[in-house]
């Protein structure tokens, strides 16, 4: 609903105080300086000049993929892009049939804080634009209207809204110092005070692993009003609801709230997919061994591999691995960035391949659900001007009906926009699974019809709708992971895989990675995080080593490593 603050921070003496720096750094788990190891002149690492042009299989064409397949390539290392379906994974942005190609829809990945400062570090890279993004009661989004079991409210700010819903904001706040140290967490964070930020942390973890976000709120005296904790559900915190995420576990929302991941968001203009994209063409000028305007493209003659459909060990510990095409390749070092499922369902994988504790932590992985309908429009019509009140037409909308969320895409005053009639999760998103997109559209417009009664919006839609449900998508099975209580310990499992020094020697090579097996599922930080991971993984294999000046995460790692939680 509002962008988390400590409550202190509306105190007159505390504004007075100098501005604490932006949080860049994602995470409390593994405080890692992610941005400064890319920024540093030194590189990422290199790897003996008798393993230049070796070949390393990089599993799944996302973005953990292509950015790890892009670092390996400007070591000197051969990355070979295994892609069942199409470069970007859930950077999937799409265009409408007939309409013009600038207008896009995000079927994935859509809105990007700027506290993911690694992810950023590609954007800059590619040279791709952002804009804000028009979260509900965003400074730049116009205006936000909150419809609760049938009565409407219409917000430019929160202080618009009934004194319900800023006490709702209030005891959000109250609750996250009361019980998660909030404030504290906030300056320790923005200081890139690590000791502080552990100690902190790992006193949580032990006390929270086995607690979920409802249950959190309902320990807390801030919250003991049932009706404050169903607005809270239904309208939440900066991208909106969160009642979808009240059965896992209250770390996953603290990760959030402590790295402002749901504040601040900005879109990519164009399209999310750009990114990767645009790093699988591009030349880099520092690279290697490989020739001056060497791409991934250019080193898999401009298409990846086809889908993997086999990992299994060989001879010298080796991953051999077979795609769909029938073609068999053998590998010293592989990197797996695709949906962990993937392993138990669409792959034919031998036992052999992980230890058997972290088979079990990819059993038990826990997918989120969501799904999503666009459609194109001729105009941003939601500026007009309702003659009676003076208020914009149609506003971005949070509601309890099977819309739930409601976001406009303005592309400037009169040219063709888009509508994302409905952003939805788990139980919500279920609710859409048997119906085509034309059918979604009818029970949309219905529902944002009894919201609007005066507005057509019918008549303003110039293509076909646009449609997803990642849970029914083959290769995805769900839009992102989300632990439920008692899961810290195999997540911890899948993050630290990549330091293979701890692993037996015939479970070693193989290397995890994808936004999954981060800290922050769901966010892209978390994907690009994993695939440096990684890197350093392959390169430490390789015998290769970073620059003194400009340790990895693997060569901090004994002074950073995630809280270990007792197993009996």
């Amino acid at each position: 609903m509002t962008s988390t603050v400590p409550p202190a921070a509306h105190d007159e003496h505390e504004q007075a105080q100098p501005a604490l720096p932006p949080i860049t750094m994602f995470g409390p788990d593994f405080p890692f300086a992610y941005d400064d190891f890319l920024a540093h002149p030194a590189g990422l690492g290199q790897v003996p000049a008798t393993e230049h042009g070796t070949e390393v299989a990089v599993i799944g064409g996302g973005l953990s993929g292509i950015v790890a397949a892009y670092e390996l390539m400007k070591m000197g290392l051969k990355p070979v892009v295994y892609e069942a379906d199409q470069i970007g994974g859930r950077l999937r942005t799409v265009g409408f049939e007939g309409c013009d190609d600038e207008l896009t829809a995000e079927m994935g990945a859509m809105r990007f804080p700027p506290s993911s400062t690694a992810f950023q570090h590609y954007i800059d890279l590619v040279g791709l634009e952002t804009k804000p993004f028009p979260n509900p009661l965003a400074p730049d989004t116009p205006s936000t209207v909150v419809d609760l079991k049938g009565e409407s409210h219409y917000a430019e700010t929160i202080d618009d809204l009934p004194q319900v819903y800023r006490d709702v904001a209030t005891a959000w706040n109250a609750c996250l110092e009361e019980g998660a140290d909030f404030s504290d967490m906030n300056r320790a964070m923005r200081e890139r005070d690590v000791p502080r930020i552990r100690e902190i942390w790992a006193k949580l973890v032990e006390k929270l692993d086995n607690q979920t976000f409802y249950g959190f709120l309902c320990e807390s005296e801030a919250f003991k009003s049932f009706r404050h904790r169903e607005i809270f559900g239904q309208v939440g915190f900066g991208t909106g609801g969160w009642d979808t995420d009240f059965p896992n576990s209250i770390l996953e929302i603290l990760r959030v709230v402590y790295t402002e991941a749901d504040d601040h968001h900005r879109g990519i203009v164009g399209g999310s997919q750009q990114l990767p994209l645009r790093l699988w063409e591009r030349e880099p000028a520092k690279i290697v061994h490989w020739a001056q305007g060497t791409s991934l493209s250019s080193l898999h003659g401009g298409a990846p591999r086809p889908a993997v459909t086999r990992l299994h060990r060989t001879a010298g510990n080796r991953i051999t691995v077979t795609d769909a095409g029938g073609d068999i390749r053998t590998y010293r070092a592989a990197i797996f960035t695709a949906q962990s499922w993937m392993l138990l369902s669409k792959i034919e994988c031998d036992d052999s391949l992980f230890p058997i504790d972290h088979w079990t932590a990819i059993e038990r992985t826990h997918y989120m659900e969501s799904s999503k309908l666009f459609v194109p429009v001729d105009r941003p019509f939601w500026l007009d001007k309702d003659e009676e009140t003076g208020r914009d037409v149609m506003s971005m909308t949070l509601t309890d009906r099977m819309t739930r969320g409601t976001y406009l895409l303005d592309n400037g005053p009169d040219k063709p926009a888009v509508i994302c009639l409905s952003y939805t999760w788990c139980d919500d998103s279920l609710k859409w699974l048997p119906l085509s997109a034309n059918e979604r559209l009818e029970v949309m417009l219905k529902s944002l019809g009894e919201i609007y009664p005066k507005v057509d919006i019918r008549k303003h839609i110039i293509g076909n709708p646009v449609t997803i449900s990642w849970e029914n998508e083959p290769y995805f099975m769900g839009a992102f992971k989300a632990n439920l209580p008692g899961h810290y310990r195999y997540q911890r499992r899948l993050y630290t895989h990549f330091m293979q020094d701890r692993l037996p020697e015939d479970k070693r090579g193989i290397f995890l990675a994808g936004d999954d097996i981060s800290w922050t599922a769901g966010w892209a930080e978390g994907a690009v995080q994993t695939a440096l991971n990684a890197v350093w993984g392959v390169m430490h294999q390789l015998g290769g080593a970073t620059d003194p000046s400009n340790p990895g995460p693997g060569d901090v790692y004994d002074e950073i490593a995630p809280v270990e939680l007792p197993e009996d």
